[in-house]
């Protein structure tokens, strides 16, 4: 199942690699290399084609690079995508898989466009401009809701504390500890005469 949903994948990358004219010549450079994306429960292979697009390979074709990743990483890859690198594997050709990071890191969806083409250019600008407008309106929520709750805990329910109140006790556990020590070898020396 999973496979049958990875296959619009390269209809997908060619519609955004057709945005972007630097990213199909970036691809040229590896006409008829294979990249195999490979999530462990199913694998995408992809084929540049010599107009710098992708299309599905040959059944004879050899993965001249494959990325692994896994599907549970895939929130993580698309919150940040300048850290992919960090949670996928590549194997094979650098420079190849170096190609297909860059394209990853800089590829963006351009939905005004795209939108326009159906709405029309005020409609579109509009959508857009809300989403983004709803978007950030949620990180704001989520954020502020993050920092009310870490108040609370740290102030009104003290279940957490501030790093610098445990710096804090933990030196005077040392000190106490040291005080303690040199008041133990005192009462020693007293005991002695």
């Amino acid at each position: 199942m999973l496979s049958s949903l990875l296959r619009p994948a390269a209809a997908v990358i060619n519609h955004l690699l057709a945005q972007e004219p630097w990213a199909q010549a970036r691809l040229i450079a590896h006409r008829d290399k294979t990249a195999c994306i490979d999530t462990g429960v199913a694998q995408l292979m992809l084929t540049v084609a010599g107009d710098g697009f992708l299309k599905n390979p040959d059944d004879t074709a050899v993965a001249a690079v494959t990325i692994n990743l896994k599907l549970s990483d895939l929130p993580l890859i698309a919150a940040n995508r300048e850290r992919a690198v960090s949670y996928v594997k590549l194997e094979g050709d650098a420079d190849f898989a170096n190609a297909i990071s860059q394209l990853s890191q800089k590829l963006r969806w351009d939905a005004e466009d795209d939108l326009s083409r159906v709405v029309g250019d005020v409609a579109a600008t509009r959508i857009v401009s809300g989403a983004r407008g709803l978007f950030e309106a949620a990180r704001t929520t989520q954020r502020k809701l993050t920092e009310n709750l870490a108040e609370y805990f740290l102030e009104e329910q003290p279940m957490l504390i501030r790093p610098r109140q445990l710096q804090d006790f933990s030196a005077d556990v040392v000190r106490l500890r040291d005080d303690l020590e040199r008041l133990s070898k005192r009462i020693e020396k007293l005991e002695r005469r």
